[in-house]
């Protein structure tokens, strides 16, 4: 070949030169192409969306009951998207998916799928006997578990459903997409609606704590008992100390011990007062009675005072104004008369008898001031006793009141505690599993049958296989023309052999006209045979 040479005219020599190899290796792969698409099972695609919108964290403890003021949701991550994609194509879900359908009836294997079980009714025909009457009484004989007989079937069906289904999470988003792969559409559909609402039922199973009605009846037994036992001990404490609320009797208690001591600090005083008075009045009525006749009245006045108001003894005042008043007479007198005369001596007999009321009234009063000195001590002491009692009572009611405390945080405690169980249970019932206002999942685009199949579609097989069958027409008449070493054209002569070519004659063969019509199979027989 002349390096010089045109290739693309190089190209359509050996196009033309080989065309009916490169047509009939062409008809070929277009019968190949079209053909292929009858041949080819169909598969429908049946696609599914399910929404993961939070992660639901409990901020409850064991005193708090779980309601949704106690939960705190936050976007889920990365990892959480993960799992819950491992939760939807997990062989435990799927298995279980299809046995409910199986035994509903509603699940029929795949043509494929019993293609690939034809000898499986033969292999449980032998194995069964055989594990029954052989393997599994050697394994009783040597203490092992017997072998279970497995449906073998439905493990067959389970890895043939996980391989069709496809489960992802949608970059960037909280949105997880199942696509199935299904021969059946109808069968298909049902197969994913189920599936999604099992991973409902088996997520929520996962998030809540499943409390069974007996735990509950027990928790329940034990709350009852329990707190009668409590209220009861409450009760007891209240009657042994004869109070209903010892909080209040308390407060009471504490204002009564203040009056109390307002009052007795008045009282001491007026005891230390009394005390120092009466002192001074025995002192002065000791000095009358040694005074003498023309001395005066006695220098204490006997005023009392009550609340900041001064009462004074009128009959002492009295005797007292009387005997001055003698006294003057008397004095004056013994300027006139002799000191032995009558009238003079009557004036003493009167003074005398006078002075002698005087010191009696003033003794009575003594009297009087000490008995009410002995009042005085014994309303102290009665107070000084009182105020003991209340204070005694009030140790009582603060004990009393510090094991009601104890009583009442158990029983707070108890009443937390049952009203968890009893949240716990009512969440985890099954009337609440798939529309809980806590379930943080929701079906976003539910199953639809789909009308048309995904594999194969001719549209794109049949252009695909015809541009393939040319690609490999020409590649294969290139390889014939790599290998073909016979002269095609003059210039190969002179550059192989390095000869001048003299005379060259064409081929006067023509081609054969077709004579049929055209768009006939006829026409088109001829133009596939030339």
């Amino acid at each position: 070949m002349n390096p010089k040479e045109n290739y693309l005219h190089e190209f359509f020599r050996i196009f033309f030169a080989n065309k009916q190899l490169v047509k009939r290796v062409f008809l070929i792969f277009a019968v190949i192409a079209l053909i292929l698409p009858l041949m080819l099972k169909q598969s429908f695609d049946i696609t599914a969306q399910v929404i993961v919108q939070s992660k639901k964290l409990s901020q409850g403890d064991a005193t708090t009951s779980l309601n949704q003021e106690n939960a705190s949701f936050i976007p889920p991550s990365l990892a959480d998207m993960e799992t819950e994609s491992n939760i939807l194509r997990s062989p435990g879900l799927i298995r279980e998916t299809l046995s409910q359908m199986r035994e509903n009836s509603e699940y029929t294997p795949p043509v494929s799928t019993f293609n690939k079980l034809v000898a499986q009714p033969f292999k449980d025909y032998v194995t069964t006997p055989i594990r029954e009457h052989l393997i599994n009484p050697v394994r009783n004989a040597l203490g092992l578990e017997t072998d279970p007989v497995r449906d073998t079937e439905l493990d067959a069906l389970t890895q043939q459903a996980m391989s069709d289904l496809k489960v992802e999470t949608l970059p960037g988003s909280n949105v997880i997409s199942i696509v199935n792969s299904s021969p059946d559409p109808a069968q298909g559909t049902k197969f994913v609606a189920a599936l999604l609402q099992n991973y409902l039922v088996s997520r929520q199973a996962l998030q809540s704590i499943d409390l069974p009605q007996s735990f509950y009846e027990t928790k329940k037994m034990q709350y009852q008992v329990r707190l009668d036992g409590l209220e009861g001990n409450r009760l007891t404490l209240l009657e042994g100390v004869g109070s209903a609320d010892p909080r209040e009797e308390i407060t009471f208690r504490l204002n009564a011990i203040n009056t109390e001591e307002q009052a007795l600090n008045l009282y001491q005083d007026r005891l230390l007062q009394s005390k120092r008075w009466l002192d001074y009045l025995k002192t002065s009525l000791a000095a009358a009675k040694d005074a003498k006749l023309n001395d005066y009245s006695f220098p204490y006045t006997f005023t009392t005072t009550t609340d900041n108001v001064a009462f004074e003894d009128r009959e002492v005042k009295q005797l007292g104004e009387l005997l001055i008043s003698q006294v003057s007479r008397y004095m004056n007198d013994l300027s006139v008369f002799q000191p032995g005369s009558e009238p003079m001596l009557l004036q003493r007999e009167q003074i005398t008898r006078t002075r002698g009321q005087f010191l009696k009234v003033v003794n009575n009063r003594i009297q009087e001031r000490t008995a009410d000195l002995a009042v005085i001590g014994s309303v102290i002491d009665q107070k000084t006793a009182r105020i003991a009692q209340f204070k005694n009572r009030i140790h009582q009611l603060q004990e009393t009141q510090s094991k009601l405390r104890q009583m009442d945080t158990e029983i707070e405690a108890l009443h937390a505690a049952f009203s968890t169980y009893a949240q716990r249970f009512a969440e985890s019932s099954t009337a609440r599993s798939l529309d809980n206002d806590l379930s943080n999942a929701r079906i976003l685009s539910p199953p639809f049958e789909p009308t048309e199949a995904a594999f194969p579609k001719p549209m794109l097989i049949i252009p695909l296989g015809l541009l393939t069958g040319l690609l490999l027409a020409i590649a294969f008449v290139y390889v014939r023309e790599f290998f073909d070493h016979r002269f095609k054209h003059p210039a190969q002569i002179t550059h192989e052999l390095g000869l001048p070519v003299l005379l060259v004659i064409n081929d006067q063969n023509v081609e054969p006209i077709n004579p049929h019509k055209n768009w006939t199979v006829p026409r088109f027989a001829h133009w596939v045979r030339n």
